[in-house]
């Protein structure tokens, strides 16, 4: 029942999106398992022991630091609601700290790499529809859930946008190239009613064989299929498409400021991760170009 109340809660109030929801419900629900499983009558009786040793089976199972620092995240999140709504006197998750993370360095693609990758789909109606998929995630810098996301309506191809619904039901609007454009032109109006078939009424902007949404193991598998067409060093995943994007975006002069809006990000700090690629970048051009660089 608190559970159900704390969703909605962020559903209705927060304005959640429905992925995160869905993480949130998992989360909470599977340390209410651990809580009940210890002889515990309810979650709201937990204790901070039971925080912990919720943290340590989750470490011995395995689940990386930043899995275990998103679960104890939920579960401060869902106290801090009990709290504010006086069913609870105290934070059974107050004061313990999150698992420190290993900073991995940022994986991207070159310009080049990029080309390559765009180049990879064929010109069936499967290789237009994945050729628009890439253009507009390389042009966007969008997450996947927004671009699964995306019905026909949120493109105007006059001016040259995608209007995207981010976490919090914010909008954004984010400017496309005339490459992606073209693409994206070609699939809806040559592609896309062959694949919506007897589904017409879809407004999914991507769809797939069947005529239905794109799902997100749908792009996950057209990136596994263009990455190993195209013939990149690389394990392809969409946040490299979209490191990518911010990395070549800054290095071409971009300030940070207008990155973060097109990003969607909430907090700059989120964006200033990309610099050090950057910087790392300007130094192998100072290494290789200037003459008494060594």
């Amino acid at each position: 029942m608190y559970i159900e109340q704390f969703i909605s809660y962020l559903k209705n109030e927060k304005k959640m999106a429905p992925n995160s929801l869905d993480a949130y419900g998992r989360d909470i629900r599977d340390f209410e398992s651990f809580v009940l499983s210890r002889g515990t009558d309810s979650v709201l009786e937990a204790t901070s022991t039971d925080v912990v040793a919720y943290l340590n089976k989750l470490k011995a199972a395995g689940r990386s630091p930043s899995t275990v620092n998103r679960k104890l995240a939920s579960v401060r999140a869902f106290y801090n609601y009990l709290l504010d709504e006086k069913l609870i006197t105290e934070s059974p998750a107050r004061g313990i700290k999150t698992p420190r993370i290993e900073k991995k360095e940022l994986e991207f693609l070159t310009i080049k790499e990029i080309d390559q990758l765009l180049a990879s789909p064929d010109d069936s109606l499967k290789g237009r529809r994945d050729r628009a998929i890439l253009e507009v995630l390389y042009a966007t810098g969008i997450k996947v859930s927004e671009l699964i996301d995306a019905n026909v309506e949120d493109v105007n191809f006059r001016m040259g946008f995608i209007t995207c619904y981010g976490e919090s039901s914010k909008t954004r609007i984010v400017p496309m190239g005339r490459p992606a454009r073209a693409a994206l032109e070609d699939y809806v109006y040559e592609v896309r009613d062959q694949l919506l078939a007897d589904n017409k009424e879809e407004k999914a902007l991507f769809v797939n064989y069947y005529g239905k949404r794109l799902t997100r193991q749908g792009l996950w598998k057209v990136l596994k299929e263009c990455g190993e067409k195209s013939g990149i060093n690389h394990k392809l995943t969409p946040n490299i498409i979209r490191n990518s994007f911010a990395v070549h975006m800054l290095q071409n002069g971009a300030d940070l400021k207008s990155l973060q809006e097109l990003m969607g990000h909430e907090d700059i700090m989120a964006t200033q991760v990309y610099l050090a690629a950057t910087k790392n970048h300007i130094k192998d051009v100072y290494d290789k170009a200037h003459p008494r660089a060594k």
